[in-house]
């Protein structure tokens, strides 16, 4: 059905009359190979793929341009790419209606509120659809009945936002009539889209694919005379011209994809009956030729034509038609682009920008492609033929094979080679406490086993995955690299001053404190017994070297926390100076044991 302008009364918006397009959807022909023998994937993968020429860039760079190009050269802006998941959920809810189980009851309710629209009666209560649905009654005889529960349907279509609700008091003949709740209803914009989009699905017929080849010399002809008109200053010519080719072009880009994709659905059915192609395939081809004879004839023509109307002042062209337009809810400047956008992809059908080529030209070259895989399919069908083997006679050799197998697993694993076929694993899953199961019960009164998902879809089980990277850190890394060098800094100037110094007759502060105490513990840790009496011990780090001499005396060093005392013992402290060469060593200890023993003086 097609929607038509109706008056709206105060309140919610209703439709705008806006033009609806459909966009034929096909499946993938690799679906027919599945699950077949090798045999039947070759001939299969033959006849698909010899017609829709798959491997051809340019047929690549066909479908990628149709897929485009069938979703209007309204939407060239992406609108619906720019909403976000909120609003998709919302628009999506539209079409709940269809997944109930009376959906059919809900399609005839809202077809009932069409064809009341169609009268412009745009608002509605339950009783004037039921009336509607009765008239439908008398003509088709799928009407369902309703027993009293058309307002829950009419409430329930409310909530998905397909229709508009709000009520109205003027309706009401009499007390009880008021104090009852007189709602009425009216198509929202959204929801009569989504209505009309289903009725366009419903209505689809795959018979009606075409390649129009005599809408050229329209086009042509509204070119001309769109310069014309532009030279002219008519604005409302110009508008009428230029909307009538952005209808051709949308409704020649539409009518393109359609008979590609029911090409496709030919050669999906092919194999399985070969008839149906050899019975349109001279027209098939006959169509095809001539829609490129004519295409070849006009496309210069019309890239010329394209010219002249951008040489009549491409400005003053779009300025006139955004004036002329009538859109009441479209402000001058949105109205303006839109025309733009629309010339952009008329222009890029005939005459476009530098060295791309033409959306025409990537039709024809399609078509010749799809001519050249007609004219191979139908070769491979006659040899199939001639030589009396196709898919039918494939599967009865199967079958006879099946049937003669030796016994049931050699039947089985024949079937399982021919459609590839596999093992259920996810069938074979244990349950956690196979103790609570009893071996004799059946699988009715077994209790279920949790599956995991990749187990269920590809019969692998499930691995924990890669490890997760460690994290970095490197601000901290930095901070302790920081801290560790000041402290390293602090204890080199510590051991600095206890070479200079020494370790007596003053005290130590904290830093010098803990080098000492740390070369102490070296010096400590490597000393040697030798008859049984303790000899001297060194240690050193990388700048002091200490040496414990054995003292009768014993000694002490005043530090910041208090006295430490070194009984039988007195400290030496020599400076260390790093090995710059050979030889360096002698002359590195003669200065250190030099220094030692002025500081050894200090000690008491």
């Amino acid at each position: 059905m097609t929607p038509a302008a109706a008056p709206v009364r105060p309140g919610p918006v209703g439709p705008l009359g806006s033009r609806q397009t459909s966009v034929p959807v096909g499946g993938s022909s690799r679906d027919t190979c599945r699950g077949s023998t090798a045999a039947q994937v070759a001939t299969v993968g033959a006849l698909q793929y010899g017609l829709l020429g798959t491997g051809s860039p340019a047929h690549l760079s066909w479908w990628a341009g149709l897929r485009d190009m069938d979703r209007g050269d309204r939407m060239a802006d992406r609108r619906a790419l720019d909403l976000d998941s909120l609003a998709i959920s919302d628009r999506f809810r539209l079409f709940n209606f269809t997944r109930r189980d009376d959906h059919v009851a809900y399609l005839w309710v809202l077809r009932a509120m069409d064809r009341l629209r169609e009268v412009h009666q745009v608002q509605v209560d339950a009783g004037e659809v039921q009336a509607a649905l009765n008239e439908l009654a008398r003509l088709h005889d799928e009407v369902p009945t309703f027993d009293g529960n058309l307002r829950d349907r009419l409430d329930a279509l409310y909530e998905d936002g397909v229709v508009h609700r709000f009520d109205d008091a003027s309706r009401a003949g009499n007390l009880v009539r008021y104090r009852n709740r007189q709602s009425v209803y009216q198509f929202s914009e959204l929801g009569y889209w989504a209505y009309t989009s289903v009725e366009g699905l419903l209505a689809a017929r795959i018979q009606d694919a075409n390649l129009s080849r005599l809408v050229f010399s329209d086009i042509l002809e509204d070119l001309k005379a769109l310069a014309a008109a532009n030279r002219a200053g008519e604005g409302e010519q110009v508008y009428r011209r230029l909307s009538r080719l952005d209808s051709v072009m949308e409704d020649m880009g539409r009518r393109s994809a359609h008979f590609h994709v029911t090409l496709g659905e030919i050669i999906r059915s092919t194999d399985a009956s070969p008839e149906t192609f050899l019975r349109h395939k001279n027209a098939l081809l006959t169509h095809m030729s001539e829609f490129m004879a004519e295409l070849d004839r006009y496309l210069p023509r019309l890239a010329t034509a394209v010219r002249d109307v951008e040489a009549s002042g491409l400005a003053s062209l779009l300025d006139r038609a955004a004036a002329a337009d009538e859109r009441p809810f479209v402000d001058r400047h949105e109205r303006l682009g839109d025309w733009r956008r629309r010339w952009s992809a008329l222009r890029a059908w005939f005459a476009p920008e530098g060295s791309q080529e033409s959306r025409a030209g990537e039709l024809r070259n399609a078509t010749r492609i799809a001519v050249s895989g007609v004219i191979a399919l139908l070769r491979q069908i006659s040899e199939a033929q001639r030589g009396g083997v196709n898919r039918a006679t494939q599967l009865r050799h199967l079958a006879e094979w099946v049937w003669n197998a030796p016994d049931e697993g050699a039947a089985h694993a024949l079937m399982g080679a021919a459609f590839n076929l596999r093992s259920a694993r996810h069938l074979g899953a244990a349950h956690e406490d196979a103790e609570q199961i009893s071996p004799r019960a059946t699988w009715w009164d077994a209790p279920g086993v949790e599956v995991s998902v990749t187990l269920f879809r590809s019969g692998k089980a499930p691995t924990p995955g890669v490890p997760a990277p460690v994290r970095g850190n490197p601000g901290a890394r930095a901070a302790l690299r920081r801290e560790q060098a000041g402290q390293r800094a602090a204890e080199r100037e510590a051991a600095g001053h206890l070479t200079d110094l020494g370790a007596y007759g003053r005290v130590l502060d904290e830093s010098e404190t803990r080098v000492l105490l740390k070369l102490m513990t070296r010096a400590l840790e490597g000393r040697t017994v030798v008859a049984g009496r303790l000899k001297r011990g060194s240690g050193a780090d990388d700048a002091v070297m200490i040496r414990l001499v054995p003292s009768d005396t014993g000694s002490a060093v005043r530090t910041a926390q208090g006295l430490l005392h070194l009984p039988g013992f007195r400290v030496e402290l020599a400076g260390r100076t790093p090995v710059t060469g050979p030889g360096a060593g002698s002359g590195a200890g003669s200065k250190a044991d030099s220094k030692a023993g002025s500081i050894a003086g200090g000690g008491r």
